[in-house]
This record gives structure tokens, sequence and C-alpha cells, in this order.
């Protein structure tokens, strides 16, 4: 039995939906559905048991069950970059996953966990995932949420036993089905789609930076097929242990996933950018803390032998938008 945290999350429920194409269903999904609509994305998937991420610890502290587990892949956590309470922050992205770490060590089991590229914050000092600890230590995140994800991944490094295999992820901009319950955090296209729906045009932040024009500030987007097809490859194979970033490698704007999502949802591929969008000024407390690039290196992930091709943005972009957003029934 596989565990899966945040397994009616965005990232989880996507994975779990990958294991039922492959015909698995002996998973434990583990999360919290509070009064959000993140149930919707699990109301397809086919599970063996559910437990409330509160209440897993004393679940697994029954050596029957604790001998089901083969594997946790622990994608839950507060995602909220504007999250304020960093009690709550590193209680649930730090000390919980601590727990977990220390589960899989006493039963030699493969840990996989969500990290962020959150950690890299402004990207001072690149976005490379294969350095050495001492230089992952120097990171400084942006905000709250990327301190809790960095801190974790500080501490494995100083463990010293480990579980069988462990992969922290470090996610870039993920966009896809099933992010639908995470209102602002939904991804560009997501809002965009919508915006465009409603208005018939999009807003887009001017540019307050020398050699970013307005629109080309410049982001890493990776699909949610390709993020749980890297998961389910390293559940599977055998890889080298650490840090993984995880996203295309190819860096694009926020005018191309615009025009890429209006043109879709239009089915319009000569709609012209003058008519469809609007530069807006960026809100006084961003300006200082708002990043105009990101770009994963991905060169460690091919080395451990993930050959599969990343979804471009228009292919990615495309299949969300026609085969989910525009449907009566959006969910994987």
């Amino acid at each position: 039995m596989i565990i899966v945290t945040g397994g009616a999350g965005m990232i989880g429920s996507a994975f779990i939906w990958k294991l039922n194409e492959i015909g698995h269903k002996d998973i434990l999904v583990v999360d919290k559905l509070r009064n959000e609509d993140k149930w919707l994305n699990i109301r397809k998937r086919e599970y063996a048991d559910w437990v409330d991420r509160d209440n897993l610890k004393e679940w697994l502290s029954y050596e029957e069950n604790a001998n089901k587990i083969s594997a946790v892949v622990h994608m839950g956590a507060c995602s909220t970059t504007t999250e304020t309470d960093a009690d709550y922050l590193m209680d649930n992205n730090y000390s919980y996953s601590k727990f977990l770490w220390d589960f899989c060590v006493k039963r030699n089991l493969k840990f996989i966990y969500a990290s962020s590229a959150a950690t890299y914050g402004m990207g001072e000092r690149g976005y490379d995932d294969d350095i050495s600890p001492k230089e992952l230590q120097k990171l400084k995140p942006l905000n709250k949420y990327g301190y809790s994800k960095k801190v974790f991944d500080d501490w494995v490094f100083k463990q010293e036993k480990a579980p069988k295999q462990w992969n922290g992820l470090k996610f870039f901009n993920v966009y896809g089905p099933q992010e639908y319950h995470k209102g602002r955090m939904a991804s560009m296209i997501f809002h965009t789609f919508n915006q465009y729906k409603e208005n018939g045009y999009v807003k887009l932040f001017k540019s307050y930076k020398e050699g970013f024009k307005d629109g080309e500030q410049l982001r890493d987007f990776v699909y949610v097929k390709d993020v749980v097809d890297i998961i389910y490859f390293m559940l599977t194979e055998n890889v080298n242990s650490g840090i993984f970033n995880i996203g295309t490698g190819k860096c694009r704007s926020f005018l191309d996933l615009s025009m890429a999502t209006m043109r879709a949802a239009s089915k319009d591929s000569q709609l012209e950018m003058t008519k469809v969008v609007e530069f807006i000024p960026m809100p006084e407390d961003l300006k200082g803390r708002y990043q105009y690039f990101t770009e994963a290196k991905i060169n460690k992930l091919r080395a451990i032998g993930y050959t599969k091709e990343m979804t471009s943005l228009e292919d990615g972009i495309k299949d969300y938008v026609e085969n989910y957003l525009s449907q009566d029934d959006s969910y994987l």
C-alpha cells in the first residue's frame, strides 16, 4: 500500500489518477478536506482507505497498519505562499515531514516528498539542484512557505540514517487539472482562462525591471501530467537519492502563456495580443519580491534516466483548456 499525503490536493490527486490509470488501487489517501472542494479531486478515484492528516500518526502506530505500507509519496503541505502563520507552516511542512521521514527510515521504504522552487528565492544563486548541501543552505526564500520547505531540505542532509531511497522534488510552476480549489494560488492558465471567458481580455502586470518588457516576465511552467510521470518514475525505478528540480528546463513569458490560453479557449490561432491584453500596475508590496525569471536546470533529472520529453507550454495548455477547463467535468 502506497501512502499519498495531500491526496486530495492538486499533485497528490493527479498522482492517484496516474496510479489508477495503470490499475493500482492499493493506496492510502491522507489529507484534510475541510470546507473546500478538494473532495471533487478524488470523487472518481479508487483507493483502499482514507485517513485524516491529523490521525495518520495514530493509524501508523498500529503494527498491522504500518506493515501494509510499501512507500510514502508526501505531497501534503500548506502551499500558500502568502500564509503568514509561520508556526503553522513549520508544523505542517517541516515537523510532519520529519515524522514521515523517520517512519520510512525505520521501515526501509522509499520516501518521495514535495519541496519547492520557492526555496530558490529571487534566484540570485541560480536554479541548479546539482549543488552541495552547504550551497543549498545559502538559499534565501522570499516567503515563510519557501522557508519551511528549505528548512526540511536542509534537515535531511544532516541525518545519519536515511530511507531506502529519498527524493525531494523542487516543483516549479505546476499547472493543470485538479487545481480548482486553490483560489488565488491556482495557476495563471486557470485565471487567464476564466478572465478571458468573463471579460474577453486578460490583465498582466507591467514590468519594473530593466531588460524585461511588460508581459515578458519569465517562469518555468510544468504540466501536472509530466509531474506525476516523474513521481511514478522515481517510485518504480531505483534512482539516486537527493534533491531534484521538476520543471521543463525552458522558461516562457506570461505573455506566451496568456496568448496560448486565450487562443485555445477561443479556438482562434490568429488572436492578436493588442486586442486581448491589458497591462496594469503591480501592487507596491509585490515590486520588491517579484521574480522576473525562473528556469529549472534538469540535467540531474536526466542523469538518473528520466528521458521522456516535457510537454510544451502550448501543448499542455491546449490539453488543459480543451479537455478539462472547457468541459462540464473538468477533473481527471
